[in-house]
């Protein structure tokens, strides 16, 4: 064999050999995104969030995943396609006609921090926590939280100072309220005569839930009937688990070198 024929054989082999590493990469690429698209179908689901109804508890700018085998499977459980935003919400589309939620079905806990679609464009979704359960009576009196008539644990704690937030770095009053199952959290009242401050009685419908925001005064949430209301089970997303990331709500794409000092380091994988 001549050289020029040696030369040709090398040159097809190393030339096999590129062709077999590119499509070795892309069936790893492959791999990865059908695992992906498969944890996040079944699994875990991100959401941003892009309002502060749930100061301190999250906070603009927040990454997190949100557990859908938490309460089973149903309706809005499968969802595909592009997030965009508008305004203070998620938008969503395309959901699969999946009746009931019956598959592997786990219910709401109070206490939990769970994303629902809203009852009145389920094109949106919602994040709020958890309070009221069928049959519940929920009242808001002077800013106290009462459910089935008994006052909710309600203890002043630190003011709530964030320059990164809507209150621009100015003190908020902060309390600690624990739920009847012990659950604890900080909720803010940045207005003691707010609108939502004195409420009604609200009976829970069966198979519904109430769902309040942290931010007291800065949070449309089952309060509000017209709006949000009473939640139905099937309406339920899952519950929000662990932030993943965090950046500040004044960040830009195209300043990519603010980043470092944007990021929220300190926020990394909490827990919810």
């Amino acid at each position: 064999m001549s050289k020029n024929d040696h030369a040709m054989a090398a040159a097809r082999a190393s030339g096999k050999k590129k062709d077999e590493g590119i499509w070795e990469t892309v069936k790893v690429i492959i791999q990865a995104l059908l695992i992906a698209f498969f944890v996040r179908t079944f699994f875990y689901q991100p959401f941003n969030i892009p309002s502060g109804s749930m100061y301190p508890t999250l906070k603009i700018g927040d990454y997190l995943f949100v557990s859908k085998l938490s309460y089973g499977y149903g309706k809005y459980s499968f969802n595909f396609g592009l997030n965009t935003f508008s305004g203070n919400t998620i938008i969503k589309c395309c959901p699969i006609d999946f009746p009931g939620r019956k598959f592997l079905a786990d219910t709401p806990k109070r206490g939990d921090v769970a994303v629902f679609k809203l009852p009145t464009d389920t094109n949106i979704d919602y994040i709020k926590r958890v309070i009221g359960l069928p049959g519940d009576r929920i009242q808001m009196k002077d800013g106290v939280l009462y459910i089935n008539d008994i006052a909710v644990k309600k203890e002043r704690i630190e003011d709530y100072i964030d320059q990164d937030s809507e209150f621009g770095g100015h003190p908020v009053p902060q309390y600690l309220e624990t739920l009847p199952n012990g659950v604890q959290y900080q909720v803010l009242d940045s207005n003691p005569n707010g609108d939502l401050d004195n409420t009604d009685v609200y009976i829970v419908p069966e198979n519904h839930y109430f769902m309040m925001g942290d931010n007291r005064d800065n949070s449309l949430d089952s309060r509000v009937l017209n709006h949000v209301g009473y939640v139905p089970i099937e309406n339920y997303v899952g519950r929000a688990d662990i932030i993943f990331f965090s950046i500040s709500a004044d960040a830009s794409l195209l300043k990519v070198w603010e980043w470092p000092v944007l990021i929220r380091w300190m926020r990394f994988f909490n827990p919810i």
